[in-house]
């Protein structure tokens, strides 16, 4: 692939903005607690990728991909219409969303290859996926934020890719989600979306409590990297099919001293692949071994929320559950007590009292995280938000979709769980790993993650 960076070139053209279709309110709206959270207050992008599979469809669209979603697009903002304002951060420290209509900025660009001869992106080579990232300023000349940005580059194959850039503190993936669907229902001809969008951020709003949560670890417990600090990083993915997920959990199952309760609960793959990422990733950046190791989960609360939201809220509906070990309890506990202790993790975070407390504590106090030491891995599951299903803007849905390498992705000890592309059918029921780490550290977490899927059994215990 070598040889392909080196020609790859991607033109951009000029930066049009894209207003909603109609008029909309000119208004300020405030946020929740969860969506003003620091570790929200960041730009992340994603990539989808769009095979040109007929030419001469009769359903094949009249404009190019651009155009239609372009149409599209402001068509959804007069639905979705502070996205087309600025995120600004008040005299209170808090964001808020300037409704004026000013537009999103719509960048489109062309590239000098097949989508084919960069394998559709497709865990080949993450490093690629930088050439077609929103290379645009998030903020304003006085520092207000763009909540949106979208890109469309169009390939010599007639496929394109489309990222969506969008501050976290709008919306998590759910609302990415329903957005982007949003815009793909508009483009295919439809009147309206078939959800509507419900801002109602009060909802979500805490009250101050004198006991916000405490960090689960003082900055001085952390176990340490000798990669760290650096400035050279390096974006992979590793693939994880079926068989070897089905077999690392049968593996905890034979292992389990309480065979009928796991029966009939068994292991999630999140909690498996968590486990295991965690552990691999520790290994790999070569963390102290009587210090301390933090794993933080991003989990839903949507489904565990006693006033239930209503269909379309797109605020963000997240929160952070933890696990703590030294890194010595990681390396040596069976992996069967760390999937134990994701679980109860899990749990205690879909309670309604930590739920509240959580979103209080965000008012009062929001926590901060030490991540430039390493000893945080961060896991996030972006295989349930439907991003490769229903995003048809009439060349059928996506045969790919990933994380664009920066920005969030470039954030320290983040590792994303993806599902497999629709390109490979060994890799139905699987998953990608897709994975930040120091240059010096890559090898190891590569070496860890393929261990998983060799179909040799080994001798040791997982």
């Amino acid at each position: 692939m070598a040889h392909q960076n080196a020609i790859l070139t991607v033109e951009n053209k000029d930066v049009t903005f894209i207003k909603p279709s109609k008029p909309t309110p000119t208004t300020i709206l405030s946020l929740s607690s969860i969506d003003n959270a620091p570790d929200n207050d960041f730009f992340m992008q994603s990539l989808h990728v769009y095979r040109w599979e007929n030419h001469n469809s009769p359903n094949t669209p009249k404009l190019g991909p651009a155009k239609l979603i372009k149409v599209a697009l402001s068509e959804a903002l007069f639905y979705y219409y502070p996205l087309a304002g600025k995120l600004v951060r008040h005299a209170d420290g808090k964001f808020r969303i300037n409704c004026n209509s000013e537009g999103v900025p719509f960048i489109e660009a062309i590239c000098n290859c097949s989508l084919s001869s960069i394998h559709y992106l497709d865990c080949n080579d993450v490093e690629i996926g930088k050439h077609f990232a929103i290379d645009f300023p998030s903020e304003d000349e006085f520092g207000n934020q763009y909540p949106l940005v979208f890109k469309v580059t169009k390939f010599l194959c007639g496929g394109f890719t489309l990222v969506m850039g969008l501050s976290h503190a709008i919306l998590d993936g759910t609302g990415q989600s329903q957005f982007l669907r949003a815009v793909a229902e508009l483009a295919s001809g439809k009147a309206e979306p078939s959800v509507k969008p419900v801002w109602e951020r009060e909802r979500l709003v805490g009250t101050y409590t004198s006991q916000p949560m405490q960090n689960p670890m003082d900055n001085a417990s952390f176990a340490v990297s000798p990669f760290l600090p650096t400035t050279d990083y390096s974006h992979e993915c590793s693939k994880v099919d079926s068989e070897s997920i089905t077999r690392l959990k049968t593996s905890l199952m034979k292992e389990s001293d309480n065979k009928e309760s796991m029966k009939k609960k068994g292991f999630t793959t999140f909690e498996t692949l968590a486990a295991y990422i965690w552990r691999s990733r520790t290994r790999a950046m070569k963390l102290s071994y009587d210090r301390k190791t933090l794993l933080v989960m991003t989990v839903g609360l949507r489904p565990h929320l006693l006033n239930p939201l209503p269909d379309g809220y797109y605020g963000n509906t997240i929160m952070d559950a933890f696990v703590t070990l030294t890194v010595r309890e990681l390396n040596e506990l069976p992996l069967l007590e760390v999937v134990k202790l994701i679980r109860e993790s899990k749990e205690v975070a879909f309670s309604d009292d930590y739920i509240r407390h959580s979103i209080d504590s965000m008012h009062t106090k929001p926590m901060e995280y030490y991540y430039e030491r390493g000893g945080i891995t961060f896991i996030t599951d972006w295989r349930h938000l439907g991003l490769l299903e229903k995003v048809d803007f009439g060349w059928k849905e996506p045969v790919n979709t990933m994380p664009v390498p920066s920005d969030m992705y470039g954030l320290i000890g983040l590792c994303n769980i993806f599902l497999p592309s629709n390109l490979d059918p060994s890799m139905i029921g699987g998953a990608r790993v897709y994975a930040s780490l120091p240059s010096a550290a890559m090898p190891k977490f590569k070496e860890e993650m393929k261990a998983l899927t060799s179909v040799h059994k080994r001798n040791s215990k997982i």
